[in-house]
């Protein structure tokens, strides 16, 4: 089961406020087909809201208890009948890892017409580490930072 400080929790219980139930689990309990669904919102959204029903309070901490060992997820919130479970998204994570410290990115350019009746130009364009799209939708290059003769002398 995934750990969370005091401090992530709440932020996360913030997040989940106004998020809608994504599973339901009924009168069969926590199957393996709701495990698996569960699963799947997990990867997809990383932070989800169960909605159980039945009255037994014991039996939906138990199942809420499964669910976070099973899926090694981490419990945020059981309020009434509803749980908020927290995983964090694994593709996000090589998302952010493979565009990061690349040279190349691609850039998309919108351009109004001169007219301004006619549609605007799309273009894609393959910017390097040290370029930059102006508000006019021109390419810059980043100056070489400037030296000071003195602290150069010395």
């Amino acid at each position: 089961m995934l750990k969370l400080t005091p401090a992530e929790r709440s932020e996360l219980r913030a997040e989940a406020h106004g998020l809608s139930p994504v599973v339901i689990i009924g009168e069969g309990g926590l199957t393996a087909g709701v495990t698996k669904e569960i699963d799947a919102s997990l990867n997809a959204h990383g932070l989800i809201k169960v909605r159980v029903f039945g009255d037994d309070r014991e039996a939906r901490v138990a199942i809420y208890d499964t669910i976070c060992e099973q899926l090694k997820a981490a419990p945020v919130q059981h309020i009434g009948k509803l749980l908020v479970i927290f995983r964090p998204k694994k593709e996000a994570a090589k998302e952010r890892s493979e565009t990061r410290g690349k040279g190349m990115r691609e850039v998309t350019i919108v351009k109004p017409s001169a007219s301004g009746t006619k549609r605007p130009s799309v273009t894609k364009v393959m910017l390097k580490g040290n370029e930059r799209v102006t508000a006019g939708g021109s390419i810059k290059r980043a100056k070489p930072r400037q030296k000071s003769a003195k602290k150069s002398m010395g």
